[in-house]
């Protein structure tokens, strides 16, 4: 367990929230933890974190749809806009690719936005921190544990990655 993985299940106790923690083989993509989760790929939150010319963010979004990076240019006013490299995810939020859980803007130190996809869902699941490890809880009790403005960067195909 990373210690942000410890820091979520830490606040899901201190604040009495119900959530379901799964164990499952490692998973290094929204398809694959779903699948092991035995839920649909669309309660899932995935979070992608940029590297903008204001320096970093997080943008979460429901796993089944894909990021379109020209909305987050142009939602973030930044003309210069890359995904972090592994090393820049691992130096801030001590995870790895895939396994980074939607929570900044407090527990992490990276400002966070959440993409409107979101709202269509009941309950959200995410890889807590490492790869073999998820969470799933109610949305409106993920949201009354976070603070982020929303945004509309998901682009209208799905993610059909594999």
């Amino acid at each position: 367990m990373t210690p942000i993985g410890r820091k979520i299940l830490e606040l899901l106790a201190l604040k009495q929230i119900a959530f379901e923690r799964i164990q499952h083989a490692p998973a290094e993509t929204c398809f694959d933890s779903s699948a092991l989760r035995g839920h649909p790929q669309s309660i899932g939150g995935k979070s992608i974190l940029f590297k903008s010319q204001h320096g970093f963010v997080m943008i979460v979004l429901a796993a089944h749809l894909r990021i379109d990076s020209g909305k987050v240019r142009h939602y973030l006013k930044s003309s210069k806009l890359r995904f972090a490299s592994k090393e820049e995810l691992f130096n801030l939020a001590g995870v790895v690719k895939g396994a980074l859980p939607p929570f900044g803007n407090g527990l992490l130190d990276i400002e966070m936005h959440l993409d409107r996809s979101l709202c269509d869902n009941q309950h959200i699941a995410f890889n807590c921190g490492v790869l073999t490890e998820s969470v799933v809880l109610k949305m409106e009790d993920y949201l009354s544990l976070i603070s982020a403005p929303w945004c509309d960067c998901a682009a209208t195909e799905l993610d059909t990655s594999i």
